[in-house]
């Protein structure tokens, strides 16, 4: 999935006197506090981080409470959708003019009726709605299906996903990568087709070049007999 990314960053971490004794966890607390919000500073939402080390020597800020900061070294994975990304995630509502998807576990993504291709038609199966592909029976897309789509927008402040179900290669994962493996067959079984009667027509050639080869030395060796019984 599209979206992700890594970024390195150094931080300076400023904390209260009274937690002059707890610094490990007083940075930890305030790293925590990053967490499933968007920053603007790395152009995304904090997912997790990684601390590899921080500075024992905290400078002292003057003021009123003499703060302290703390410089560290983290690694920040982000979650960044921009628009034309492939994103996946969880369908967990289906109605006639949209599908509701969740990604990662915490961001909502919606589709409505006019980003999902005319290849889908949305029908009523045992009390449920559910959109079902009208080329392919099988490309199904209910309550419970992982996606594959498009991203449109990204609403930063709830951070709310507008998705797009438009391309071809965008629908039920597992019913596009069941797709995918079966073209990638069919591929591949049409190349071994190609390549077979070029081999049957380059063995025929060899054939017919040792026949051609042994007929020009029978030919050679009658010319032969009958020079020879010439000269006696």
């Amino acid at each position: 999935m599209e979206g992700l990314k890594v970024s390195k960053a150094n931080l300076t971490v400023y904390i209260h006197p009274s937690k002059s004794n707890q610094v490990s966890q007083a940075v930890l607390r305030q790293l925590s506090s990053l967490l499933f919000t968007f920053s603007e500073i790395f152009d995304g939402v904090v997912l997790a981080y990684d601390v590899n080390s921080f500075d024992t020597c905290a400078k002292i800020l003057s003021g009123v409470h003499p703060y302290f900061g703390v410089k560290l070294k983290v690694n920040l994975l982000l979650f960044s959708p921009k628009p034309n990304m492939l994103l996946e995630g969880k369908v967990v509502k289906v109605t006639q003019e949209s599908i509701h998807v969740v990604v990662l576990g915490f961001s909502s993504a919606i589709i409505s009726e006019k980003d999902i291709r005319e290849e889908f038609v949305c029908k009523t199966k045992r009390g449920q709605e559910v959109y079902v592909s009208r080329s392919h029976k099988r490309h199904v897309i209910k309550v419970g299906t992982m996606i594959r789509f498009l991203v449109k927008s990204f609403d930063e402040e709830i951070l709310h996903v507008y998705g797009s179900l438009v391309p071809d290669h965008t629908g039920s994962i597992y019913w596009l990568d069941k797709n995918l493996e079966v073209d990638s067959h069919s591929d591949r079984s049409e190349k071994k087709r190609r390549i077979v009667p070029e081999r049957i027509m380059l063995e025929q050639d060899a054939v017919d070049g040792e026949l051609s080869t042994l007929n020009i030395g029978q030919k050679s060796k009658k010319s032969k007999k009958q020079k020879h019984q010439e000269e006696s």
